[in-house]
């Protein structure tokens, strides 16, 4: 199942907000505290969780209690606060799951970047101070460990299968360190401008994205604006401090992406099953045609459903090839990525199209040469299920015939002559 999640944030984001929805949607804080604490901050914070009421609605609130030991030893402690490689080596240092790890240091590794080029220094001397280092550390890691722990899949980067909406821009001024400061605060315009985020205003004059929130959705998520094509299956609610105008709730739509078996569950009796596609397509003129296997290759090693060319004449009656893919709308910006690096197209249309498909499965049938996957498509409910195609896999008849030097069409007729028996 092709795990996907949505971040809706009407009110904004912020690490605590994060947590929140990830506790709503069942991450324990046992766990979360219980990995948190490899970290060597134990001493420094309390995690804990409680239902609030935001304009009416409930919500997880995710309170970060941090433990001030610091009237004992003020001297020793007083500018000690953290640089990104110290934190780097805590995160490295504290056998987290191998996923959380590598979001964890792209999150810092991203807000101390945007940090840095806002103050004119280098990413490794920014200085998280005291407070705020184990604030973000909670917030940064304990959400990378929740969207883990969930299950969410990964793309081909490794980077969870994550989206979010547009990001309201708040207004306003907050107080900071240096006195006043204007809202979205620098660090936050920073990270907006590295990603290129898409801002709104929702006519909200105060803080609603906080740098930690901003790292951690610039750097994890993979495409932002309007929903992708998913089912719905929880929704967590995470309630941020403040009471807005709205209700102050960040949103993670926890579903599954639009694939086959998200449609076929739920298809109407007798009718094939409709799911969305994407349609890729270029033409090429100028590439030397080996390159074109390769490309197949790399295509359906992304996750391609199909790809096929056509020869056509182009301009200056260059004899052409349109190549054309077929994909999951999730897999669309790997696939494009795969055409762009591996061949000469300067541009790639895409369009969305319905496909009805028919529901299909594997049985495995004994020959006398061995064994032989048949795949069987149907539709309607299993109740009645009307059997529409039954073709033996190529490759396993291939294998077959090769092995025992007996003609293909021998194995697929065998094959096919052994599921009727067993079907009849």
């Amino acid at each position: 199942m092709n795990k996907i999640a949505y971040l809706q944030c009407p009110t904004g984001i912020s690490g605590d907000m994060c947590l929140g929805t990830l506790v709503s949607l069942g991450v324990p804080v046992a766990y979360l505290t219980e990995k948190l604490n490899n970290l060597g901050i134990a001493e420094e914070y309390k995690l804990r969780a409680e239902k609030v009421q935001r304009n009416g609605q409930e919500a997880t609130k995710v309170h970060v209690d941090l433990i001030d030991h610091h009237h004992h030893h003020d001297h020793e402690h007083h500018h000690h606060g953290r640089h990104l490689p110290e934190i780097e080596q805590m995160i490295l240092q504290a056998g987290l799951p191998p996923r959380a790890e590598a979001w964890s240091l792209a999150v810092f590794r991203q807000l101390a970047v945007a940090e840095g080029a806002v103050h004119g220094i280098a990413p490794e001397k920014v200085h998280f101070h005291e407070v705020g280092a184990v604030d973000a550390i909670v917030d940064i890691v304990g959400t990378c460990l929740g969207l883990d722990w969930l299950g969410i899949a990964s793309d081909n980067a490794g980077f969870p299968l994550l989206y979010c909406s547009a990001f309201p821009t708040g207004g306003g001024t907050v107080r900071a360190a240096h006195g006043q400061m204007a809202v979205p605060v620098p660090a936050v315009l920073k990270l907006w401008e590295m990603r290129g985020c898409p801002v709104y205003s929702n006519g909200i004059d105060r803080e609603l994205v906080t740098p930690t929130g901003a790292a951690i959705a610039t750097t994890l998520v993979k495409e932002f604006g309007a929903p992708p094509p998913m089912t719905i299956k929880q929704v967590g609610l995470g309630a941020g401090t403040i009471n807005l105008p709205i209700p102050n709730i960040l949103r993670l739509w926890l579903g599954e992406g639009a694939s086959l078996q998200a449609n076929i569950t739920d298809s109407a009796a007798n009718s094939p099953t409709l799911e969305t596609i994407s349609v890729l397509e270029t033409q090429i003129d100028d590439l030397n045609p080996q390159a074109i296997g390769y490309v197949f290759e790399q295509l359906f090693a992304v996750g391609a459903l199909d790809v096929f060319t056509q020869p056509i004449g182009m301009k200056k009656s260059r004899p052409g090839i349109l190549l054309t893919v077929i994909c999951h709308p999730e897999t669309l910006s790997d696939c494009e990525a795969v055409l762009f690096r591996e061949t000469t197209t300067l541009g790639i249309r895409r369009t969305i199209q319905q496909r009805a498909i028919l529901q299909r499965e594997f049985k495995q049938i004994e020959t006398k040469y061995g064994a032989v996957r048949i795949k069987v498509a149907w539709h309607g409910q299993s109740s009645e299920k009307v059997i529409t195609n039954v073709q033996p896999e190529y490759e396993d008849c291939a294998e077959l015939a090769r092995k025992h030097k007996i003609p293909w069409r021998e194995i697929q007729q065998l094959a096919l002559q052994g599921w009727y028996e067993n079907n009849s």
